[in-house]
Order: structure tokens, then C-alpha cells, then sequence
């Protein structure tokens, strides 16, 4: 039975194509066909030629070599499969990756001998009702879908709805509406708190809210959060989902987010538990801790060990 490996990467590092020839090694040597998605990957570049539209329901794995923006991507392309994706960080914090640049080889041979386990990762569902739109624009999100100000120089006026009851309104720069996964991403930033990520929840952060009840909020899987621009709003706003995919809203446009149906599957190759992923990728201090030796985040604090 002939085992298919797709693989996405950064194509605009020098690093991101040398990983990739050494993936593309190891997966042809322990018996897969690969497949490039090769959105990113400069012109002409020889023998890493591959595919633009691979058929990913057809295929084994999605290995990423890049950072948590090419996960992303390729969440793009298994999302609606069973096609798990396997994260080799290239990034700086790489919060969604699941193994590191140097540990490339091992995580192909645990690929190769199916010896990882299948995350389920919950995503958000969002549509928009806008003036001039006669339906709906309908879209999804792994970490967050955004609301921003268009115009820099003024604040955007919005109201918020809890299952579709007033909470409140307020001018701001934006609105972020997230995942218990995109917790530590744009949400975090924006001082909302980090959900452990088998919390089925969604959180509502505001965006410097000039308004005295503007505190981060979070909801349970069957709600719905509801961001309005006001119509006397001064400015129009951009809807962006997981920093990718966006649409201009005007005055009077209304957005739902609500938890979605399709979840994106991680591969993942350590049972460390998500509290140890944090002190890792936020080298985070840990000196102290009664249950061990003292230590610092940026020690590993469960040494990976790849079967051979």
C-alpha cells in the first residue's frame, strides 16, 4: 500500500529548503511518496519541484518544517480530512510544533513506524453579515479570527452579545476571538489567559477598549460570541482569521463566532503534559519547584527520547 507524505514549508528561508531536502530524504527512505505543496517555494527551484493542489485526503501525514504561520497554512489543507499534521519548528516560538529542527530525522522515523498519537484541536466557526453582502461570508479559524480598525487614526465602536444578548459596547482598536489553541497566540499578546487545550471554550479579548468592563471573557462550546461595528462607528474594520484569510467590514456589519464542527488534528510524538510545553517555549522560571530539581525553563523538562 503506497504511503504518501505531503510537506509544507517556508520556501523564503535558506534553512526552511535545506530541512526540506533532508525530510524529503528521510520520507522516500522509509517508504513514502512525497508530495510538495509548494505555495511558498521560490522559482525555479530544480529538484524540489512538487505539487500545488495535492490531494490531501489521499495522503498519510502533512509534515510542516516552519513555524506556527506554515501550521496554520496547512491546517488549511487538512482541515475536513482525518490527515493528521506534524509540526518540525523552524520558527522562533513554534508553539504548534511538535518536534524541532535538529530532532527532524527521529520525528520522521516515529512517522514512519506510526508511532505518534492524533490531537484533535476545536476551531472556530465565523460569519458575516455586512451591508451590500446579499449572503453571508462564511469562514474558520484554528487560533483566532480578529476584528481591527481600518483606519489607524480613530477607534472602532463595537458592540459584543453573549447567545444573543447585549454585554456591552465600546470604542477600541480591535476585538480578538479565539480558541483554548490560539490562547498563546495574538489573544495572549493582548493579555488575555492562556486555556489548557483540552478546554472545549472560547475567549473574547478586547483590544485597548476605552471602556471600564472590557475584561477578557470566556465562554463555554455551545456559545456564541456576536461582534457588531456600531453604525456610528469612525471607522470600518478588517476581519482576519488565524492571519491569513481577511474581509473588510463596514459600519453595521455583524460577526458570529461560534465553536466549529471540523476540528484540525496534530500529530504528536510526546505525552509531556501542556504545563511543560509552556515553561518550554516560554522559558519560563521554574527554579524552585518542590517536585524536583531546581531548573529553568529553557531546560527541557522532559527529555525526549525517540524510539530508534
Amino acid at each position: 500500500m503506497t504511503r504518501t507524505a505531503i510537506v509544507v514549508t517556508h520556501g523564503g528561508r535558506p534553512e526552511a529548503l535545506v530541512a526540506l531536502r533532508e525530510a524529503m530524504h528521510e520520507l522516500t527512505a522509509a517508504g513514502f511518496t512525497v508530495v510538495l505543496h509548494d505555495q511558498d517555494l521560490p522559482t525555479p527551484h530544480g529538484d524540489l519541484a512538487g505539487a500545488h493542489r495535492p490531494e490531501t485526503a489521499d495522503a498519510e501525514i502533512v509534515v510542516v518544517l516552519g513555524g506556527d504561520g506554515t501550521i496554520l497554512r496547512a491546517a488549511e489543507l487538512t482541515r475536513g480530512t482525518s490527515v493528521p499534521i506534524l509540526g518540525v519548528n523552524l520558527g522562533h516560538v513554534g508553539f504548534l510544533a511538535e518536534s524541532e529542527r535538529e530532532d527532524l530525522r527521529a520525528a520522521v522515523q516515529r512517522v514512519a513506524a506510526r508511532d505518534y498519537e492524533v490531537e484533535e484541536r476545536g476551531v472556530v466557526e465565523v460569519e458575516v453579515r455586512a451591508p451590500g453582502y446579499q449572503q453571508p461570508v462564511v469562514g474558520w479559524a484554528l487560533n483566532e479570527a480578529t476584528v481591527e480598525k481600518a483606519d489607524r487614526q480613530r477607534m472602532l465602536e463595537v458592540a459584543i452579545e453573549v447567545d444573543g444578548r447585549p454585554l456591552s459596547s465600546f470604542g477600541c482598536d480591535g476585538v480578538v476571538v479565539s480558541t483554548a489553541t490560539g490562547s498563546t497566540a495574538h489573544a495572549f499578546s493582548a493579555g488575555g489567559p492562556v486555556v489548557w487545550p483540552d478546554v472545549d471554550a472560547m475567549l473574547l479579548v478586547p483590544l485597548a477598549a476605552h471602556a471600564l468592563f472590557a475584561r477578557p471573557l470566556v465562554v463555554g462550546p455551545r456559545s456564541t460570541f456576536a461582534v457588531e461595528i456600531v453604525t456610528r462607528s469612525q471607522s470600518g474594520g478588517v476581519l482576519t482569521l488565524d492571519g491569513r484569510r481577511r474581509v473588510d467590514v463596514a459600519p453595521g456589519a455583524r460577526i458570529e463566532v461560534r465553536r466549529g464542527s471540523d476540528p484540525v488534528r496534530l500529530a504528536r510524538l510526546s505525552h509531556a503534559p501542556f504545563t511543560d510545553r509552556l515553561v518550554r517555549k516560554f522559558n519560563l522560571p521554574v527554579v524552585g519547584w518542590r517536585g524536583g530539581a531546581p531548573r529553568t525553563g529553557s531546560q527541557p523538562v522532559i527529555p525526549h527520547h525517540p524510539k530508534d
